[in-house]
């Protein structure tokens, strides 16, 4: 914590407070004492506010830069597969090949849901949202996995619920799709990696053998690592503030996906491929430009800008780039949908409005196409976000449990209600 202080004077009266500076990033006032001084911040949405210190995850908005753990995206998706970043935003670093076999070994052996939770699936309708389903077997898992004996703050308890949440994620990610559509589950398999076991068990049944091809499982590997973990989140901060009451992880990663599920959240890249469906041809791209540039039209240009990031978004780069892999190799580029979607990204980033205020197709743009030419159903988007953000989730609830200085989260507020009143005689 550095010397320098900052000086609030509030109503004559004046109160020192410490500024904190990270390894990277701007400074931040540290008002946790105002409490003692009966004066609160006030602050929706916390976009001014850094509720925790974390080591896990940086994001610069203006530089357009993620790193984890200090590593470069576009280095850890160049050269890493999802399951080397879990491990290096759990662990703190890259494994070394003997960990990496280690890992691995561990996550296939915890791939296998509790045969029990094969009922928690059939108490639920066959049309419920994929999201539903996710939200309600993940917490239930803590009925099968966590009991009096697991603890949260033994850190191997920890390191075990965590290898299981990233196994079984995926399993049951696959199965809430499966059972959508009616269908028997299929069951992860050793000999396949981390991302062509998901799309076996999407896509194959017990009669039907699924052809992975190579390029099609090195795209979804890139959709895991580029969604693995960005900061403090609405779902990550959610996840966090669910285990600061020392609440067990699957419930917390639980409520993580309930977060994820809002419009706002995790739903951009299922919005985009609403929107092209609404734009539905080239014709009529001009006239749905013209309305995103109108301040008082409610229509948006879903799948470009960022909140964070200010300059391009270093994901949507690296996403581009796979997204013209897929469909070059699906022969899709003449597809009508896809068509459009790149004439649209063409118009968007030659136009000056968009330009001007940096209105770059971001992550979700692209992920979405690359989803919907994978056979991926536009209900299933949110989920494999879901699916890959675990690593991010159970990473930031073990660092928050590490930290000594962590306490149970409580947000103040500014009361606007009611007056003190007594209450009539009835």
């Amino acid at each position: 914590m550095a010397k320098i202080k900052a000086k609030l004077i509030i109503q004559g009266k004046e109160i020192e407070l410490p500024i904190v500076q990270g390894s990277m990033g701007y400074p931040a006032i540290d008002v946790s004492s105002l409490h003692s001084n009966t004066i609160k911040t006030f602050d929706p949405g916390f976009s001014s506010t850094a509720e925790c210190s974390s080591s896990i995850t940086f994001v610069d908005g203006g530089k357009g830069e993620l790193l984890h753990r200090g590593h470069p995206i576009e280095q850890l998706a160049e050269k890493c597969e999802y399951l080397d970043i879990a491990y290096l935003l759990f662990n703190g670093e890259l494994p070394n090949s003997r960990e990496k076999t280690g890992y691995i070994k561990s996550i296939k052996e915890h791939s296998l849901p509790h045969d029990q939770l094969n009922n928690i699936f059939r108490g639920f309708r066959r049309d419920a949202h994929p999201m539903a389903v996710m939200v309600g077997v993940v917490g239930s898992m803590s009925a099968f996995y966590f009991d009096e004996n697991m603890k949260v703050n033994n850190q191997n308890h920890r390191k075990l619920s965590a290898q299981r949440l990233i196994a079984k994620v995926p399993t049951i990610a696959a199965w809430s799709y499966a059972y959508s559509q009616g269908r028997p589950f299929v069951y992860p398999k050793d000999e396949l990696s981390y991302s062509e076991n998901f799309l076996n068990m999407m896509f194959s049944t017990p009669n039907t053998k699924y052809l992975q091809n190579p390029v099609i499982s090195k795209a979804f590997e890139k959709i895991l690592i580029l969604h693995a973990d960005h900061e403090q989140n609405a779902s990550t901060s959610t996840v966090r503030l669910v285990g600061s009451s020392g609440a067990n992880p699957f419930a917390c990663v639980a409520a993580g996906i309930a977060s994820l599920w809002g419009p706002a959240h995790g739903g951009a890249n299922e919005a985009t491929l609403k929107m092209l469906g609404e734009i539905r041809n080239e014709g009529r791209i001009n006239e749905y430009i013209k309305r995103a540039k109108d301040k008082t039209d409610s229509f948006r240009l879903m799948g470009f800008g960022h909140r964070i990031y200010k300059n391009k978004d270093p994901r949507a780069i690296i996403m581009k780039a796979t997204c013209h892999e897929v469909l070059d190799e699906l022969g899709l580029r003449n597809d009508p949908i896809f068509k459009l979607a790149l004439k649209l990204e063409k118009i968007a980033l030659e136009d000056e409005y968009f330009v001007k205020k940096k209105l770059y197709p971001n992550v979700d743009f692209y992920s979405g196409i690359v989803m919907k030419a994978l056979g991926i159903p536009n209900s299933m988007f949110t989920a494999v976000f879901a699916l890959a953000r675990t690593a991010g989730w159970v990473a930031h609830w073990n660092e928050m449990i590490l930290n000594e200085n962590s306490k149970i989260g409580r947000p103040r507020q500014i009361y606007t209600g009611k007056l003190r009143r007594d209450v009539p005689n009835l």
